[in-house]
Formats: structure tokens, sequence, C-alpha cells
């Protein structure tokens, strides 16, 4: 599902399978098509790029959530603009018992096969923390969804630059959200443009140790 650099600051997600304009997934609802030869045993023999996290050094050290960008090759930046849709898989496989190929995959970058402005990709950032007087720490609000406090929490939004002319109000819409509630125990909160494979993909790259960001 993802690989990353020695240092652990850049990972790239993985799916067995392209995008596909076939189904799209329009805001505030999810329309799938599906027919008999869509639904295959057959294990694909490519790995596709859909995703680049970058974890960049925090002025914050430990002290506050980590810098993130997140390039969503597989969602055009279109998606959150008025009328866009993200695409979505058209067929899953048969079994959980199918066991991927042993033999190295050749990976292919969406991106790289994708032109045009409409096709720019997503770029998620993370939300800059904000100081808490009282608390005397950096914080973000998680509106009561994360309750402990974590150098892996994140909220990532859109990153727009105002030529894109996007709505304050979609600007500063949480696209993903990630914290710890407990030993050992994280919460997850999604939605549109992204899939709960992409989002549970990027808050696993939170795990991993990261030495040149801390």
């Amino acid at each position: 599902m993802g690989r990353s650099n020695f240092l652990g600051t850049k990972f790239t997600i993985y799916d067995s399978q392209p995008p596909s304009d076939a189904a799209i997934q329009h805001r505030g609802r999810l329309s799938r098509r599906f027919s008999a030869k869509q639904v295959s045993p057959t294990v694909s023999a490519c790995n596709y790029s859909i995703a680049t996290i970058s974890y960049e050094l925090n002025v914050l050290r430990t002290r506050g959530p980590r810098r993130m960008h997140c390039a969503m090759h597989s969602i055009p930046f279109s998606s959150i603009q008025e009328g866009g849709s993200a695409p979505t898989p058209t067929s899953f496989p048969q079994s959980f018992d199918e066991r991927p190929s042993k033999a190295k995959e050749p990976a292919v970058n969406i991106s790289s096969s994708v032109s045009g402005p409409s096709r720019e990709p997503l770029v998620l950032k993370n939300k800059a923390p904000r100081w808490h007087e009282q608390l005397q720490c950096w914080c973000l609000n998680f509106k009561g969804r994360v309750t402990v406090a974590s150098v892996k929490n994140f909220q990532l939004a859109a990153a727009v630059d105002p030529s894109h002319n996007i709505p304050a109000a979609v600007q500063e819409t949480t696209i993903l959200q990630f914290g710890k509630i407990g030993k050992d125990i994280f919460t997850m909160d999604y939605c549109y443009p992204l899939s709960a494979f992409q989002a549970f993909a990027i808050c696993l790259s939170s795990f991993d140790t990261k030495p040149a960001c801390e």
C-alpha cells in the first residue's frame, strides 16, 4: 500500500487499480457501476502511484503537529471546485484471500499520464496550530474528537492558491483529521473527496519514525 524513504519523510501510496472516470464520487453521494466482467479474481500486474506524502521539519519540534503535504495524484484539484467530482474504483477484489504477486511490480505514476489544468492534482496541507494561552501549548480544534496530545495528531485541508477563487468555507474545510484518544487508540475522520483507503494510508504514514522531523 505504501513505501517510504530512509528518513521517513516521504511516502508513496500505491493502489492495485487505477482510478476510473466511469464511477464518479459526487459531493454527498457515491455512485458506482458494476458488471460481472468488472469483478475479476485476477491480481493486477501493476502498482499505481496515487499519492505522495511529504513531511517537513517543524520548528515547534515535538510541541506541535508535523508539517505535511499530500499530493493526491488520483484526485484532480477540480474536485473541490463547484460541480467538481472525484474518480472512484469501478471494481473490487472478489475475495480477501487473493494474494498480491510476489514478483516486482512496475509502478505507474498516474499524474504523469494526465495533463491540462483541469487535471491538476489536489494537494492537501496540514492546518497550522494555534497557541492556547490557558494550556500553554500549540493546539488544533478537533471539536472533541481528539483528546490526547500527540505529535501524530493532524488536520489536513486543501492547499489553495488565491488565483483558484475557491470560497473561504471550502478552504477551511478539514478533509482529513487524525488524532489520539487513548493508549494506542486513534480516531480518523475524513470526507469528500478522499476515499477510506486514501485517508487510512495517509494516517498510517504518521506512525513511522521521522528522525529528520523530530
